[in-house]
């Protein structure tokens, strides 16, 4: 049999067929989590603390790493060459997803810069500019990236993750331009992305699509309100509302500007029956914010969110108090009507605002009662889901909550200038008896817990008079809790005659054979030590009864008694001198002739 080799020919057609077969191979498509994998790096590495310096630094070691590994550097070390990706090396048989990271990567590093600067802006104005050029920056990356997504190389999920975050970075540079149509238009477009994108998902996957989707409403409200011309009609309800959410840092600037007939209706204030001038710009602002705060509250559900709202007035009302303060400190004509005996007006409004930061501090501490109660296992009332679900909050600690609550009633009292307002100091009077009826209330619960019962009655019985003394006084108006204390007065009734039956039973349960009561209601003698007497112990029951103790404790007994011989001291007792031996008659030895015999030792050489 002959075999021919083959002819060059031959070689040449195979070589073209296999490089037909590599051609005609499927394209790899690409499968990028873009708003997955930013949070994941943002989380990890310094934003779950607002740390974009951090964040910054890890996105250029991140790049340098991508190219290293992909062999894609941009020149050597002397020389620099600019070298962006293309669409070769995400096609053909060497393509590699990561080269779709760098531009990402370099997109999110212009833009944790500009938000490093936004920080530092506050402070260095001049900064600004190069914030703007670094959110432009981060556009150009997004472009790029935008670019690449946009071919058959990726999937139709990757390239509406692009399209939504390059909408994004263009809405953020808009924003910061006040660009507010352009702006808010991007940001919808955003928005709307996401969320058909949290449709399309599995429920898993839904919960961060729909978390970015609230990061846009705040911001798309500001641009509606900013496009519609300004505070008019309903408008500045909603922007004092977002101040009081801090969306927006320079919003004292931009509403100085354009609200100023807002700002002119508040030259004075009207509180309890006296009116006072308002001077200092920020104070106006701040009552402006404190106005609306209580239909920010009734629209928010959540009692977290309450509690993030209140805490934002605290700050901005400690601000207003430092200006007044400040002002009196610069005006020498402030300074001496404040040391007169009248309350001038300056410490009326200073009077005015302490009080809006005690009746707030107070309002944020009820929202943590509120809080704790959810989980709270009250023995009166059934259980919800929520109880059973969360972490049990014992009566303790709502104690510990209504003992801080009357601390802050004491500071309401002891406001400067309002001591003599006889009408406030009975309101604020009435207010410290209802939040004591509260103490009082789960302290008792804490001693039933502890089976001292006589105290929970004693202790009963004081919240029921503080909670009828505060029912027949006057409350503040500010705080309505008649209806929770007409609640304590009822369960008190039914609670206390429980705790009194209780301690009956514990002292009959606790008489020995002679009628003599005991006082303690658990006991550690064993069963054989009162067999005479019922008493339900649960231990016998247990693998370690306490039945017989087989080793038995010591007991002390009386020692060996002591004699001492005192007539010793008077006795004669004979003369023994005659057994004794004298010094002469001692037995000759070795010793006593060799002293003789040499002369030395003797007692005649002396």
């Amino acid at each position: 049999m002959v075999v021919e080799e083959p002819s060059p020919n031959n070689v040449e057609t195979v070589e073209k067929n296999d490089s037909s077969t590599l051609v005609s191979e499927p394209a790899k498509i690409f499968t990028v989590e873009i708003l997955h994998m930013i949070k994941d790096a943002q989380q990890q590495h310094g934003l779950r603390h607002g740390d974009y310096q951090r964040y910054r630094g890890y996105c250029t070691r991140r790049i340098r790493r991508l190219r290293k590994a992909l062999k894609y550097p941009q020149g050597d070390k002397r020389h620099f060459k600019r070298r962006d990706v293309t669409l070769s090396q995400l096609t053909g048989k060497k393509a590699d997803e990561r080269f779709i990271h760098i531009p990402l990567i370099s997109a999110e590093r212009a833009w944790a810069y500009a938000m490093q600067l936004k920080q530092e802006a506050n402070t260095e104005p001049r900064k600004r500019f190069h914030l703007i050029n670094k959110l432009r920056r981060a556009c150009f990356y997004a472009l790029q990236l935008q670019e690449l997504c946009n071919t058959e190389a990726f999937d139709a999920r990757t390239k509406l993750e692009c399209e939504a975050y390059v909408a994004w970075m263009h809405g953020t540079l808009h924003f910061d331009l006040q660009l507010w149509k352009s702006a808010g238009e991007h940001l919808k477009r955003a928005q709307v992305v996401y969320e058909n994108l949290a449709k399309a998902l599995p429920d898993d996957d839904q919960e961060l699509y729909r978390a970015k989707v609230n990061e846009f409403t705040p911001n798309l409200r500001y641009c509606a309100y900013n496009i519609s011309g300004g505070a008019s009609g309903g408008k500045i309800d909603e922007i004092l509302e977002l101040r009081a959410q801090g969306v927006l840092e320079n919003l004292d600037v931009l509403v100085s500007q354009t609200k100023s007939e807002s700002s002119e209706g508040l030259q004075t204030i009207d509180w309890r029956g006296r009116k006072v001038t308002v001077r200092p710009e920020k104070v106006r602002l701040f009552l402006l914010s404190a106005q609306e705060l209580d239909k920010s509250l009734a629209k928010t559900t959540k009692l977290d969110a309450k509690i993030e709202l209140i805490e934002r007035i605290l700050m901005d009302c400690k601000d207003a108090i430092q200006a007044v303060r400040d002002e009196i400190k610069q005006d020498p004509k402030l300074r001496s009507l404040t040391t007169g005996q009248t309350v001038s007006g300056v410490q009326y409004l200073l009077a005015y605002l302490s009080y809006i930061r005690h009746s707030r501090t107070l309002q944020r501490n009820l929202c943590l009662v509120d809080q704790a109660k959810l989980n709270f296992d009250d023995p009166n009332q059934q259980k919800t889901q929520a109880q059973t679900e969360g972490k049990r909050v014992r009566p303790q600690d709502l104690a510990r909550l209504y003992e801080i609550i009357l601390q802050n009633v004491t500071e309401m009292q002891q406001i400067s200038g309002m001591e003599e307002d006889a009408q406030y100091q009975s309101e604020v009077a009435n207010l410290a008896l209802t939040f004591k009826a509260f103490r009082c209330y789960y302290i008792a619960l804490t001693l039933i817990d502890m089976k001292k019962w006589k105290e929970a009655v004693a202790l009963y019985e004081r919240a029921s008079n503080y909670a009828n003394d505060a029912l027949k006084g006057k409350s503040c108006a500010e705080f309505e809790l008649q209806s929770e204390l007409k609640k304590i007065v009822s369960s008190i009734d039914g609670s206390k005659f429980s705790a009194h039956a209780y301690s009956v039973l514990e002292d009959d349960n606790s008489e020995d054979a002679s009628g003599v009561t005991t006082k303690s209601q658990k006991t550690t003698k064993p069963l054989y030590e009162r067999l005479s007497q019922y008493k339900e112990d649960q231990s016998l029951h247990t693998r370690a009864p306490n039945v017989f103790k087989l080793t038995p404790d010591m007991e002390p007994i009386p020692c060996k008694p002591l004699f001492f011989d005192l007539a010793m001291n008077y006795l004669e007792l004979p003369s023994l001198e005659d057994k004794l031996e004298s010094p002469g008659k001692k037995g000759a030895s070795i010793t006593g002739f060799v002293k003789g015999f040499l002369g030395w030792g003797g007692g005649g050489n002396k």
